[in-house]
């Protein structure tokens, strides 16, 4: 074979298209930079890599979001860890404000008994639960942590924070300043009723059973007639729940927490 033949073969060959092998794109690292308010400790760092969770991370960030009444801590679900970490980059937060985290059944049952509205297995007890607060845009952060359906959110916009698990997916609004309101024209009447009987609002539990429907009985409030006559005793400011239902001497409602 002659040199041009040679060469005219191989810059053929040369020349066929050669196949794309596409190159998988190297996922970035999932970072928190985090502010415990209860311990004022502080997580800043990577937390996920291309690889998968990183595991002195995780360590650390269960060190961190331990129960800060009992010391107890357990495995954080990386999954609420991705959940936020989303909600961080979708409203362009940089550092976010942990108001609750890992509960033991103990302290939750604490916190059951003296606040209102705590679910008795509520997410936070199995480490996948965080109450959070950003500097700003914490409205915005609801709307996109709602969109992504990654669980339930919860919006408590008097008190400036919210609810994020890996829970059910399921939203809820609870302004305290009408619950307040509440509270403040009816003596706490309701209140009480409410912890006796276990009744919680709706959108108020968190355990992932479904949410009880209020009212579902069929059986009469106390001291509501539905005779159509007028109610004799709401023009008086007269209690229309019984004596037994008031909140008792020296008892105070505390904060919502779940």
């Amino acid at each position: 074979m002659d040199r041009r033949r040679f060469l005219a073969l191989a810059g053929g060959i040369l020349a066929l298209p050669r196949p794309v092998r596409a190159w998988p794109a190297v996922a970035p690292l999932r970072r928190l930079r985090l502010v415990n308010a209860h311990t004022r400790e502080t997580f800043d760092g990577p937390f996920r890599d291309d690889i998968g969770p990183i595991a002195v991370a995780l360590a650390e960030l269960s060190e961190f979001l331990r129960d800060h009444h009992s010391g107890e801590k357990t495995v954080i679900d990386v999954g609420v860890l991705d959940f936020l970490a989303g909600v961080m980059d979708a409203v362009g937060e940089a550092r976010a404000t942990v108001l609750s985290a890992y509960r033991t059944r103990e302290t939750n049952a604490m916190l059951a008994r003296t606040h209102f509205g705590v679910a008795e297995n509520s997410q936070h007890i199995y480490g996948r639960a965080l109450d959070i607060r950003f500097d700003t845009r914490n409205e915005a952060a609801v709307q996109a942590a709602r969109t992504r359906q990654s669980g339930g959110v919860g919006w408590y916009p008097h008190s400036g924070f919210f609810h994020i698990d890996t829970g059910p997916v399921r939203n809820w609004t609870l302004d305290e300043r009408g619950l307040d309101f509440l509270l403040l024209n009816r003596k706490k009447e309701l209140l009480t009723s409410a912890r006796r009987t276990r009744l919680l609002l709706p959108g108020m539990e968190q355990s992932g059973d479904p949410l009880p429907r209020l009212a579902n009985s069929g059986r009469l409030l106390p001291g509501l007639e539905q005779s159509g006559r007028p109610l004799s005793d709401l023009g008086r400011g007269q209690h229309l729940l019984p004596r037994s239902a008031r909140l008792g001497r020296g008892s105070s409602p505390t904060s919502v927490r779940f």
